[in-house]
């Protein structure tokens, strides 16, 4: 298994889409294995807390960063802990 980086995910969604549409820019820090697998994860977040379609969603880039540019707390965390106890 490979080991876990975390990558920021920069982009446009579309909120509002029945009403008023509007494209709204979003910077998403995940940890995974690979960037296809931090694209996955952000759709399904965006899409979850948004409820948006894929379709609604344009992914400008995706790159690994170093932990010291990550301001997500939640993503740091997640980076410090060697293991997840029950």
């Amino acid at each position: 298994m490979g080991e876990v980086k975390v990558y920021l995910v920069e982009g446009e969604m579309l909120l509002g889409h029945d009403s008023r549409p509007e494209w709204r820019k979003f910077r998403v820090y995940v940890r995974a294995l690979k960037p296809r697998d931090a694209l996955e994860r952000v759709y399904s977040e965006l899409g979850s807390r948004h409820k948006l379609k894929r379709r609604h969603i344009r992914v400008a880039s995706v790159r690994e960063v170093p932990l010291e540019e990550v301001d997500d707390m939640r993503v740091l965390k997640l980076a410090s802990l060697n293991r997840i106890e029950r």
